[in-house]
């Protein structure tokens, strides 16, 4: 498994409104984009997660993260950020 592996994937308007539109993923963390449609407009915001493995060998997530994932984050805050003002059609 290769855990500097760079994903993006962008739902399927077939999925629930209540899931991610886009995830975008650096090893273990994920950055998950969520849209919430007004009348007037569209809001983003972002929640960050990283997988692991308990003591049993079963996968878990946490909000919790060590010095080492800190560019990490920072490297899918970017991306975030980059995919937001896309859908926002750059402006601003």
């Amino acid at each position: 498994m290769n855990n500097n592996r760079n994903t993006y994937s962008q739902s399927k308007k077939t999925e629930p409104s209540n899931a991610p539109i886009i995830k975008l993923r650096i090893g273990l963390i994920t950055a998950s984009i969520w849209q919430r449609v007004t009348e007037e407009d569209a809001f983003y915001s972002v929640t960050f997660d990283r997988r692991y493995r308990d003591s049993k060998g079963n996968w878990q997530s946490t909000q919790s993260y060590s010095p080492e994932d800190l560019l990490i984050l920072a490297k899918l805050a970017d991306q975030a950020h980059t995919k937001i003002y896309d859908l926002r059609g750059n402006e601003g």
